[in-house]
Parts: structure tokens; C-alpha cells; sequence
């Protein structure tokens, strides 16, 4: 197995954050997954499927949101949508906590210029906010996946962008939800956040970024930012989503990584909850 990991100062894209990003296997020049046979032709659909959990505090759900509406309305993100070779992205907004708890809070838009994507903001922005119990990322990677079938677009990429700030511990196995994602195309980014204490009671795991990068993310130039710092949730967001639209793949240094010693367990969240409650 082979990772490909770089640490990047993005000011060389965007401005002033550093963040880590792990590409999975990315190569010289991203591939484009074949679009669907019939819809609106878009350069990327996107899928932002967002952590609403218990364990995600009312401040950090704020600067959640708040990262997006504000990444969704920036220069540079507007930038990279125009010089797609369409010119548009259709872009999907999700909730999600346990395994059946997803919601669709803003319908697949189209994204053009800034009067499409204020629209898009006005609307996440009206939306209350909520909480739910547990953590499925694995969840959200399928509910993300089968919006795809019924979009109405075709992009030439299909992209699941999760945020959260904990591991899977409930419903199906992440590992098993990202291949079947990864089998139909689809690339899987990662936004941990690990801007606070380490919490025992809501089972907070230490390098959430490294959970990420070895059972979450997937897919041709995939990869990791974490946030570190909640100074960092609105810069670090806008240059996750530059990326995806730009489907920017910079030269990353390559490290071998033995599949028999993985870094982290992906069912490391599965058993602190086992140990805590006991199912």
C-alpha cells in the first residue's frame, strides 16, 4: 500500500492556514469519473455531509456551518466553480448523526456565480440548528452516495465531503461503506475536527486526522485537512472546498505504509462504545 501525504501552506492557493492533507494513492493528473448517462452536465457533484452529533457542541456547530456558508461565498471557491470546464457544481448540504439519522437540509443547487450561491447560503442559514445521538460516518457515506443516483446532474466527478469530530460507532463498518463508495467512483474527502480536549465521555479518540486518512477518506486525489484550532474552522473549509472544485492535485511526497500495521483501528469507535455501554 502506498500513502501520500504532504504538509502544505495553502496561502500558495489561498491564504493564511496551514493544514495537512493526505492524498490516497492520488496521481499526476486526477482522473475523471465517467458521468451519468442523462442529466444536467456539471463539473463536480457534491455531497457536504455534515456531523450534527452530540459530541459536536453548539459553538463547534456554528463555526460548522459558518465555515461552509462562507467557503460557498468566496472569491477563490467562486473562482475555481468558473474555471471548471462547464462552469457550475451542484452541491447538496447533509446533517447526519447515528446510522439512520441523515438529513437533506439544503436539495441539490447548482452553484454558477454569487447570486446562486448566496441563494444556496440563504437557505442553509434559515435552517435550525439540531442534534442527534451516535456517530455513523459510515452512514453518511451512504445516504451521500445514494443521492447521487438521483441528483439529476452529471458531474464529471462525484465527491462526499464529511465533516465531524469522531470516529464510527455505529451501523455499518466504515472500511465496508467507503469501498462500496470508492466501487461506484465516488471520492471520499475528510474534515476532522480536533480543535478541543480530548473528551472521555463523548469518546473522543487522539489523531482523529489519522482515523481519517486510513478509514475514511478514498478515491482519486482524496484527502485530510484537520482543524486544529477554531481560529482555523472558516480557512481551513474554504481551502478544502477550492480543492474539491478545483480538483487540484499538487505534488505530494510519497510514504510507504505497511497494510498488516495500520496506524489506528477503524472499529476503534465501535469498541469504546462496546466498553462504555456494552452493546
Amino acid at each position: 500500500m502506498i500513502r501520500c501525504a504532504r504538509r502544505l501552506f495553502p496561502h500558495a492557493v489561498l491564504g493564511a492556514v496551514m493544514v495537512t492533507l493526505s492524498w490516497q494513492g492520488a496521481p499526476a493528473q486526477m482522473p475523471r469519473t465517467a458521468p451519468a448517462p442523462s442529466g444536467i452536465a456539471v463539473d463536480v457533484e457534491l455531497v457536504l455531509a455534515v456531523d450534527i452529533s452530540y459530541s459536536m457542541d453548539p459553538q463547534e456547530q456554528t463555526l460548522q456551518r459558518e465555515g461552509y456558508m462562507r467557503g460557498l461565498t468566496s472569491r477563490e471557491f467562486l473562482n475555481a466553480v468558473r474555471q471548471g470546464m462547464i462552469g457550475k457544481i451542484a452541491v447538496t448540504y447533509v446533517e447526519w448523526a447515528g446510522y439512520y439519522e441523515q438529513k437533506v437540509i439544503v436539495p441539490w443547487r447548482v452553484i454558477e456565480g454569487p447570486e446562486s450561491a448566496d441563494a444556496f447560503v440563504s437557505e442553509l442559514a434559515a435552517a435550525p440548528y439540531r442534534r442527534a445521538a451516535r456517530t455513523s460516518i459510515s452512514g453518511a457515506i451512504e445516504f451521500g452516495s445514494r443521492l447521487f443516483e438521483t441528483s439529476g446532474y452529471r458531474g464529471t466527478r462525484r465527491v462526499i465531503d464529511v465533516s465531524g469530530d469522531g470516529a464510527n460507532n455505529h451501523g455499518q463498518i466504515i472500511t465496508i461503506a467507503r469501498d462500496e463508495a470508492l466501487a461506484k467512483g465516488i471520492t471520499i474527502n475528510g474534515l476532522p475536527f480536533m480543535a478541543k480536549r480530548l473528551n472521555y465521555a463523548t469518546m473522543d479518540i487522539e489523531r482523529l486526522d489519522i482515523y481519517y486518512e486510513d478509514c475514511v477518506i478514498g478515491g482519486p486525489g482524496s484527502f485530510v485537512i484537520p482543524i486544529e484550532g477554531p481560529e482555523r474552522f472558516v480557512e481551513a473549509t474554504r481551502t478544502k472546498l477550492v480543492l474539491e472544485i478545483a480538483g487540484l492535485v499538487p505534488p505530494v511526497r510519497i510514504i510507504p505504509a505497511s497494510a498488516r500495521t495500520p496506524r489506528v483501528s477503524c472499529t476503534i469507535g465501535e469498541r469504546l462504545w462496546q466498553e462504555r455501554w456494552g452493546n
